[in-house]
């Protein structure tokens, strides 16, 4: 989200070098407007009313207590708190993760775009097997932006090289799979890094290669990606990431029957994110119709089978249920879904931490904080990055560094310095 223009410096100012701050309840309603959110919606998100959400807005009520504001934060997806609270001398990243050390040469090579170069293009084959390569290494690394940030910059170079010395249309279809795919590989590295332009940059690109290779799994992932995008851009543009969801589905469902794995898998992981999308917008019942429909689908899968983007398998509808639970808010329901799900099963040291993030946030929402914490440690030491660029993560932790028991802000500080949310 942009920052706020330099009011100082405006006409409206001059003469007045000190305006009035702008108040909680103002920045929490301009937030809550962008985000194309309703009253009742974030009332329903955080726990009050929308009489409540009217107050705060108005002034009426004064800022409500850290935990309250972490959970608007939450809500509204900020990414950072001083773009809410307005206090500019500790900001407090939440949904914007730190800046990786390797961002730069990825946009770089990003952004270039070469018309001609002394190099010859690597063929399709080598390309294939560097893309399974990096694809294994990040699901292997506890710090996966690391592992794939060094291999991006030759790839998106190679690959881009491989669509302009394509010969024949059947190279040219083959080249612009394997860029598609690279692009992939690139939103999981840009997720959640302050840099939405290039985000969305990349999402766009990698649909229109893969639509241009005709490949019904590239198509699928793009897709995949594309709609976890809009869906992430908040509840004004769940429309957007229901129709990319669904028009991909259509295309992809009558091609089944002659298609192998990957291509059902890609399909059962588009029919959760339609069920992931119903239960961001608290329709229960679409959501767990999609998510019963995606377990029947992975149950046509092999029992050892793993898809290398999506992580969809048998293995991992246990830990799609938790976050449908979640989703919906319900705390019970979570914790009780998370008993069940087999963490072990679930070869990715990234999503397994992914999962214990959003068993912790079952835990939150059952009033059970200690567990919650307990969880976010097994996350840490499955994949340390992967809870450092975690909203839900940070949200939780900060909470919990207010809490009345000494023992749990103690614990709850000390994860909160590992991830860089505090200060040592």
């Amino acid at each position: 989200m942009p920052s706020e223009p330099n009011r100082a410096s405006s006409s409206e100012d001059v003469g007045n070098p000190t305006p009035e701050p702008i108040a909680f309840g103002q920045r929490m309603q301009v937030l809550r407007s962008r985000r194309g959110m309703s009253r009742p919606v974030l009332a329903g998100l955080v726990g009050r009313s929308p009489s409540w959400v009217k107050q705060v807005e108005g002034g009426q009520l004064q800022m409500p207590k850290l935990p309250m504001v972490l959970r608007i934060a939450e809500a509204l997806r900020v990414g950072d708190l001083a773009e809410l609270t307005g206090d500019q001398s500790r900001p407090v990243a939440l949904f914007a993760g730190p800046g990786h050390a390797r961002l730069a040469q990825v946009r770089a090579a990003i952004d270039v775009y070469p018309f001609t170069s002394p190099h010859e293009a690597p063929s399709a084959s080598h390309l294939k097997a560097r893309l399974a390569h990096a694809w294994r290494a990040r699901h292997a690394a506890a710090n996966h932006r690391e592992v794939i940030g060094a291999l991006l910059p030759a790839l998106i170079r190679d690959a881009q090289l491989a669509v302009r010395q394509s010969e024949t249309s059947v190279e040219r279809r083959a080249a612009q799979a394997l860029l598609s795919q690279t692009y992939s590989l690139s939103q999981f590295f840009l997720a959640y890094q302050d840099d939405g332009s290039l985000l969305w940059r990349v999402v766009e690109r990698g649909m229109v290669a893969a639509m241009e290779s005709e490949d019904p799994h590239t198509v699928g992932v793009a897709a995949w990606l594309a709609a976890q995008a809009h869906r992430d851009s908040g509840p004004a543009h769940f429309d957007a990431a229901d129709a990319v969801t669904m028009e991909t589905l259509a295309h992809l469902e009558p091609l089944l029957a002659d298609s192998g794995d990957d291509v059902l898998a890609i399909a059962g992981a588009l029919r959760f994110e339609a069920g992931y999308t119903a239960a961001r917008r608290g329709d229960s019942g679409s959501a767990w119709g999609h998510w019963d429909t995606a377990r029947v689908m992975s149950a046509r899968l092999p029992a050892g089978y793993y898809h290398p983007v999506t992580s969809f398998s048998r293995a991992i509808m246990g830990a799609h249920a938790v976050t449908v639970a979640v989703e919906l808010h319900s705390g019970g329901e979570s914790v009780r879904q998370a008993a069940t799900a087999d963490t072990s099963a679930i070869p990715s040291r990234p999503r397994r931490a992914r999962h214990r993030i959003e068993e912790a946030r079952g835990y939150q929402l059952d009033g059970q904080p200690e567990a919650a914490l307990a969880a976010l440690g097994k996350a840490y030491e499955s994949a340390p990055e992967t809870i450092r660029y975690n909203g839900y993560a940070r949200r939780i932790v900060l909470e919990e560094t207010e809490s009345k028991s000494a023992a749990q802000r103690r614990r709850a500080s000390e994860l909160a310095v590992k991830l860089g949310v505090l200060a040592a």
